[in-house]
């Protein structure tokens, strides 16, 4: 009855917070495709492996053309009522945070490493990334601007939907105007499809990813170990039925030391009325299974917004 009572507040809270919070966050950097055009890529080293990925900092820095498109579709937005976070500013945060720029390792030397782009959404912590790729060409006295942008779930990375076209010919040379003229005519329907992931979003969960990793440890601890008659990984799965919305989750691998889920639905928000990301709700497994009767320790790993690795046996 006690519970009924919790998640039935719970649901009004989050209701609430749904009505005065009416539009998903969003965040709009260049894409893939406009960094590598102009320049604004570097690389960096993810365990061994080098990896290209657009420079944003560098690209900000040095392209006037872009702060400016950036700003222009933010307040196109803005009017429009959707919460945003700004690029530049994240990035000054990341570069504040020296924490962050840190390897974590585990006391017995184990790494895990975050991706630039990775820090940059989960320091964002929008729901939504628009990507937005632009290209100008001459007809005679007259420039044409092409455009397209492309909404992603930030959690995710899968595409939610896109605008796309061509603006009218015109004598003005400013890029920003341009794009301004180009946008407006399809900004409403994609505003629509925004609006229509979210609301999924709001009755079905965010979807995220959560992996349950046992590290080389003293104890002689892996999901196979047993209390009271069930295996750790049985434990965890049944605090994942109880705890994912509507119990949807996918196991998509399964061994003594790994279990990787994918499709976790988990709720927008916590009981309180707080936001929920992925990290908040690996905390509340990892704050069971320290406890009586497991007492096993447990570190958490960020990979981004949408993926955490709980490591157990490892501090």
């Amino acid at each position: 009855m006690k519970k009924s009572i919790v998640l039935l507040f719970a649901v009004f809270v989050a209701t609430m917070a749904f009505g005065q919070a009416k539009k998903p966050t969003l965040m709009v950097v260049p894409s893939d495709v406009w960094c590598n055009q102009n320049g604004y890529v570097s690389e960096y080293d993810n365990l061994g492996t080098i990896e290209v990925i657009p420079d944003y900092k560098k690209a900000l820095q040095n392209d006037m053309n872009l702060k400016l498109a950036i700003a222009k579709i933010n307040d196109l937005m803005a009017e429009r009522g959707f919460p945003l976070k700004d690029l530049e500013q994240t990035l000054k945060m990341i570069a504040q945070a020296t924490a962050e720029d840190a390897v974590t390792t585990n006391k017995s030397g184990a790494q895990m490493e975050e991706s630039p782009l990775d820090k940059i959404r989960r320091t964002a912590k929008a729901d939504i990334i628009i990507e937005l790729t632009w290209n100008i060409t001459k007809q005679g006295p007259k420039s044409i601007l092409t455009y397209v942008m492309e909404a992603k779930d930030a959690y995710t990375g899968k595409s939610i939907g896109g605008a796309n076209g061509t603006g009218a010919p015109s004598f003005s040379a400013e890029p920003v105007v341009l794009l301004e003229e180009a946008v407006v005519a399809n900004i409403d329907n994609f505003n629509n499809r925004l609006m229509a992931h979210f609301e999924d979003l709001f009755a079905n969960g965010r979807e995220v990813a959560l992996e349950i990793r046992v590290f080389e440890n003293d104890l002689d601890l892996d999901l196979e170990s047993e209390f009271d008659g069930m295996e750790l990984a049985e434990i965890i799965e049944e605090w994942m039925e109880e705890n994912t919305m509507q119990g949807r989750f996918s196991k998509m691998d399964a061994s003594e030391y790994v279990i990787r889920y994918e499709q976790v639905r988990i709720p927008l928000w916590k009981p309180n009325g707080a936001a929920m990301d992925t990290e908040s709700f690996a905390r509340q497994l990892r704050s069971v299974l320290r406890k009586e009767p497991y007492n096993i320790p447990v570190k958490i790993m960020n990979r981004g917004l949408g993926k955490t690795i709980l490591a157990i046996g490892g501090k």
